[in-house]
């Protein structure tokens, strides 16, 4: 009972855009336990005695090298963190699963496979199957007796998944489904067990099926020559008359689509999460090679152009670390809640990641566009070496690509996170609308320009966190009304409310994190913490206010438009602020630790 009165007051799903969240209500890396610590050091552990000196074997696809680092994952727990003790699984919360999930994914390619076996893989038989189903397939998925895969893209069918061809037609004898059509970008394909396949039922019933890998007629392609993540198996599957029992469909005949959407919510996030560990990965060795490499009689890293794109990297990792772990606390929270009521953990997951839809998507978003921005500015460190493939930033750069693109494009990301917002609020779970009028009508009024007499040191943060979101509400709701229905054919104008949405998370989740911080190590020792919080909200003003004008342009115009962009100006003002002296302390701290230490 306790467990769920103290869920009664957690946000739902979008309500940070309209609700206040307290520093002591966020999990962060601070708050990490023993045990979990533990997992970490165990995690980090592998990816450097065992990943690290094999990774040029893994990416030219040494045969057997994955399957076997898979395995010795699995020997270690990594595989089956997640899965239920009933299951032969350790049966991790979702903080503990995040922890490990961020370090494995600065494995490279291996982190690929590692994720595909866990998350799409796996995750189907878990929130779906049947209890038989999950008696077969879940103890060898935790123990690395069955690898797995997810086939669901075909040719013609890309972000548009339900316009898949693959057909299924039931057999005479009414016990079989046979299976005709061909799957590609299908990762682990070259080495699993088992496949979870979508195909449509008399071509209409979009249905999952669970096939053994070795069943006649199951055919592979060759194995695609890939800008990055190479090590990373990704053929084409073809199913060319496979014969498949009807106790293999997975879930509900045409309801395959609840599969496929629903794993995406969680794949979302563990995304971001995966993106920050590799992000960390790459500032690390921005920094040591920074202070190796001499120019000009001294070190690189003295010099303030790189001190910036030092402290840049660290400061975006900051923000995306805090939002992941925010997050994880929401989802692990509400599956709380939900078990407290008799929900099954495994569905109770599935619901809360379906709740935190909205941040699963900005969070995919936000974690693999820092990572592009890490990685980039880890070549640029490296000068010419960073082009070359004996220095690791060539490979660090080619592997992060792949997540602007994986678990739907950061285009259909940013789209479904204004969608989902909006439809929430039409169907009156997300009380949008009532705020975004009473900021019109503040609009009407007479500007504060009084200062703040709050003396707290991020009293300035909190304001323009608090106002940033008012902007969003103001363009949201202006856009909603005047464009309705056909709000959504906008697409540049919501991505541009989705860019907005985006950074006001990642800089409340920062600030709630110093906040929490200075609660107990006090304000002296959490200053580059503050530093790093002042400089992303400090910018994120910037973005906001430019991402509102363009979104504003496009649908208001006259005195309409005048009064918009007044209020953007005024829901986005920050205070004069020196952010390269604040940049170049935090540089400092890394430059003397010879890593990010953050």
């Amino acid at each position: 009972m306790a467990i769920a009165e103290k869920v009664k007051q957690v946000l739902k799903g979008g309500e940070f855009l309209i609700k206040n969240s307290s520093p002591q209500d966020v999990f962060t890396p601070e708050d990490f336990t023993e045990e979990q610590k533990m997992f970490a050091d165990m995690a980090n552990e592998f990816i450097d005695k065992r990943i690290m000196p094999n990774v040029e074997r893994v990416d030219k696809q040494e045969p057997g090298l994955t399957e076997q680092l898979l395995q010795e994952a699995a020997d270690l727990g990594l595989l089956g963190a997640a899965i239920p003790e009933a299951y032969g699984g350790m049966g991790v919360d979702i903080n503990t699963e995040s922890i490990i999930t961020e370090i494995l994914g600065g494995a490279h390619s291996f982190s690929v496979a590692y994720s595909a076996h866990t998350g799409i893989g796996t995750l189907p038989i878990l929130y779906f199957g049947t209890e038989a189903q999950k008696q077969k397939y879940l103890p060898g998925l935790g123990s690395g007796a069955i690898k797995a895969a997810y086939c669901l893209t075909e040719p013609g069918s890309g972000s548009d998944a339900l316009a898949a061809l693959t057909k299924a037609t039931l057999t005479e004898d009414g016990e079989h489904y046979m299976i005709e059509g061909q799957k590609m970008w299908i990762t682990n394909s070259g080495f699993a067990d088992l496949f979870t396949v979508f195909a449509k039922i008399d071509g209409t019933l979009f249905t999952a099926f669970l096939i053994d890998a070795t069943a006649e007629n199951v055919r592979l392609g060759a194995e695609e020559d890939k800008m990055g993540i190479k090590g990373s198996s990704t053929r084409q599957v073809f199913f060319e008359g496979v014969k498949v029992p009807k106790e293999n469909i997975l879930g509900e005949i045409g309801q395959g689509h609840k599969i496929a959407f629903n794993v995406l919510n969680i794949g979302r996030y563990k995304l971001s999460v995966m993106t920050a560990g590799s992000a960390k990965r790459a500032c690390h060795k921005s920094v040591a090679y920074a202070n190796e490499r001499q120019q000009f009689g001294q070190s690189i890293s003295g010099f303030g152009a790189i001190k910036e794109k030092l402290a840049e990297q660290a400061i975006r990792i900051y923000a995306v670390e805090s939002a992941n772990y925010r997050t994880s606390q929401l989802l692990e929270q509400k599956k709380e809640a939900l078990v407290a009521k008799g929900e099954d953990p495994s569905i109770a997951k599935l619901l809360a990641a379906e709740e935190y839809a909205i941040e699963c998507a900005m969070l995919k978003v936000l974690g693999s566009e820092v990572l592009d921005y890490v990685v980039d500015e880890t070549v640029q460190i490296y000068g010419g070496n960073g082009y070359s493939e004996e220095y690791p930033a060539a490979r660090a750069y080619r592997d992060a690509r792949i997540n602007r693109i994986f678990e739907g494009t950061n285009e259909i990301n940013r789209l479904l996170t204004v969608n989902m917002t909006l439809k929430r609020a039409m169907k009156g779970q997300l009380d949008i609308m009532a705020p975004a009028m009473a900021v019109q009508k503040e609009l009407m009024g007479i500007p504060d320009f009084g200062g703040d007499d709050n003396n707290d040191i991020l009293a300035a943060d909190i304001k323009a966190v608090a106002q940033a979101k008012k902007a969003i509400l103001m363009v949201a709701g202006a856009a909603a009304q005047k464009l309705m229905k056909q709000l959504k054919s906008e697409q540049e104008i919501v991505m541009s409310i989705a860019n907005m949405m985006i950074e006001v998370f990642a800089a409340e989740s920062a600030l709630l994190r110093t906040q929490k911080m200075i609660a107990v190590k006090g304000e002296a020792a959490c200053s580059e913490h503050i530093d790093m919080t002042q400089v992303f909200i400090s910018d994120a003003m910037e973005r906001i206010l430019s991402n509102g004008k363009r979104a504003v342009c496009a649908f208001a115009k006259g005195n309409e438009l005048k009064m918009m962009l007044l209020g953007m100006k005024r829901f986005t003002k920050y205070p004069p602020y020196n952010s390269i002296a604040a940049r170049r302390r935090v540089a400092a701290k890394m430059i003397a630790a010879n890593k990010n230490p953050f």
